[in-house]
Protein backbone atom coordinates (compact mmCIF):
# COMPACT_ATOMS: atom_id res chain seq x y z
CA UNK A 1 0.00 0.00 0.00
CA UNK A 2 1.03 3.54 -0.95
CA UNK A 3 -0.20 6.88 0.28
CA UNK A 4 2.24 9.85 -0.97
CA UNK A 5 1.06 13.37 0.26
CA UNK A 6 1.36 16.45 -1.65
CA UNK A 7 0.11 20.11 -1.18
CA UNK A 8 2.17 21.16 1.82
CA UNK A 9 4.12 24.06 2.27
CA UNK A 10 4.28 27.54 3.91
CA UNK A 11 1.66 30.06 3.76
CA UNK A 12 0.60 33.11 6.06
CA UNK A 13 -2.57 33.12 8.46
CA UNK A 14 -5.63 33.22 7.06
CA UNK A 15 -4.45 31.70 4.02
CA UNK A 16 -5.34 28.37 2.42
CA UNK A 17 -4.09 24.64 0.83
CA UNK A 18 -5.47 21.57 -0.59
CA UNK A 19 -3.50 18.68 -0.10
CA UNK A 20 -3.99 15.53 -2.17
CA UNK A 21 -3.54 12.22 -1.29
CA UNK A 22 -2.81 9.55 -4.26
CA UNK A 23 -3.09 5.85 -3.07
CA UNK A 24 -2.29 2.66 -4.49
CA UNK A 25 -2.16 -1.22 -3.41
CA UNK A 26 -5.87 -0.91 -2.26
CA UNK A 27 -9.21 -1.16 -3.62
CA UNK A 28 -9.76 3.03 -2.79
CA UNK A 29 -13.65 2.82 -3.42
CA UNK A 30 -13.65 0.19 -0.72
CA UNK A 31 -11.70 2.07 2.10
CA UNK A 32 -12.15 4.72 4.59
CA UNK A 33 -9.96 7.40 4.29
CA UNK A 34 -8.27 10.40 6.43
CA UNK A 35 -6.23 12.82 7.30
CA UNK A 36 -4.39 13.19 10.70
CA UNK A 37 -1.53 15.79 11.76
CA UNK A 38 0.77 15.83 14.30
CA UNK A 39 3.01 18.57 16.12
CA UNK A 40 6.75 17.25 17.65
CA UNK A 41 6.45 16.60 21.08
CA UNK A 42 2.93 15.89 21.07
CA UNK A 43 0.49 12.69 19.97
CA UNK A 44 -0.78 12.29 16.26
CA UNK A 45 -4.55 13.86 16.38
CA UNK A 46 -7.24 13.21 13.69
CA UNK A 47 -7.53 16.11 11.40
CA UNK A 48 -10.82 14.44 9.31
CA UNK A 49 -11.69 11.15 7.67
CA UNK A 50 -14.61 9.91 5.35
CA UNK A 51 -16.23 7.11 4.48
CA UNK A 52 -15.46 4.34 1.59
CA UNK A 53 -18.21 5.89 -0.57
CA UNK A 54 -17.83 9.34 0.23
CA UNK A 55 -21.25 10.00 2.07
CA UNK A 56 -20.21 10.39 5.45
CA UNK A 57 -17.46 12.47 7.20
CA UNK A 58 -16.44 13.35 10.62
CA UNK A 59 -13.49 16.34 11.72
CA UNK A 60 -11.70 17.08 14.49
CA UNK A 61 -13.29 20.55 16.97
CA UNK A 62 -10.27 22.48 15.97
CA UNK A 63 -10.78 22.10 12.10
CA UNK A 64 -14.37 22.33 11.85
CA UNK A 65 -15.57 24.84 9.39
CA UNK A 66 -11.95 25.86 8.15
CA UNK A 67 -11.31 22.39 6.64
CA UNK A 68 -13.43 20.61 4.25
CA UNK A 69 -11.99 16.46 3.24
CA UNK A 70 -13.46 14.67 -0.40
CA UNK A 71 -12.40 12.12 -2.81
CA UNK A 72 -12.61 10.74 -5.85
CA UNK A 73 -12.90 7.32 -6.11
CA UNK A 74 -12.26 7.57 -9.90
CA UNK A 75 -8.75 9.03 -9.40
CA UNK A 76 -7.66 7.32 -6.12
CA UNK A 77 -7.28 10.23 -4.84
CA UNK A 78 -8.71 12.05 -1.37
CA UNK A 79 -8.51 15.80 -0.82
CA UNK A 80 -8.05 18.62 2.01
CA UNK A 81 -9.43 21.62 1.53
CA UNK A 82 -7.79 23.59 4.59
CA UNK A 83 -8.96 27.67 4.56
CA UNK A 84 -8.48 30.32 7.25
CA UNK A 85 -5.48 28.50 8.37
CA UNK A 86 -3.92 29.64 11.97
CA UNK A 87 -0.35 29.42 13.52
CA UNK A 88 -1.73 26.19 15.08
CA UNK A 89 -2.51 24.63 12.15
CA UNK A 90 0.91 23.80 12.00
CA UNK A 91 2.18 20.51 11.18
CA UNK A 92 3.04 17.18 9.63
CA UNK A 93 -0.22 16.10 8.16
CA UNK A 94 -0.31 12.24 7.43
CA UNK A 95 -2.50 10.27 4.87
CA UNK A 96 -4.36 7.23 6.28
CA UNK A 97 -6.69 4.19 5.29
CA UNK A 98 -8.73 2.05 6.70
CA UNK A 99 -9.10 -1.18 6.60
CA UNK A 100 -13.02 -1.11 5.92
CA UNK A 101 -15.29 0.93 4.42
CA UNK A 102 -15.90 3.12 7.76
CA UNK A 103 -13.54 4.98 10.45
CA UNK A 104 -14.81 4.13 13.26
CA UNK A 105 -11.60 2.15 14.35
CA UNK A 106 -7.64 2.80 13.83
CA UNK A 107 -5.83 3.21 10.55
CA UNK A 108 -4.50 0.59 9.00
CA UNK A 109 -2.59 2.95 6.73
CA UNK A 110 0.11 5.81 6.63
CA UNK A 111 1.42 7.94 4.38
CA UNK A 112 4.85 9.61 5.11
CA UNK A 113 3.26 12.98 5.67
CA UNK A 114 3.78 16.22 4.59
CA UNK A 115 4.47 19.55 6.20
CA UNK A 116 2.10 22.43 6.61
CA UNK A 117 3.48 25.56 7.94
CA UNK A 118 1.38 28.59 8.80
CA UNK A 119 3.32 31.96 9.28
CA UNK A 120 1.59 34.64 11.67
Amino acid sequence: VQLVESGGGLVQAGGSLRLSCAASGITFSSNAMGWYRQVPGKQRELVAAILSGGEGTKYGDPVKGRFTISRDNAKNTMYLQMNSLKPEDTAVYYCVAYGTWHYFGKPDYWGQGTQVTVSS
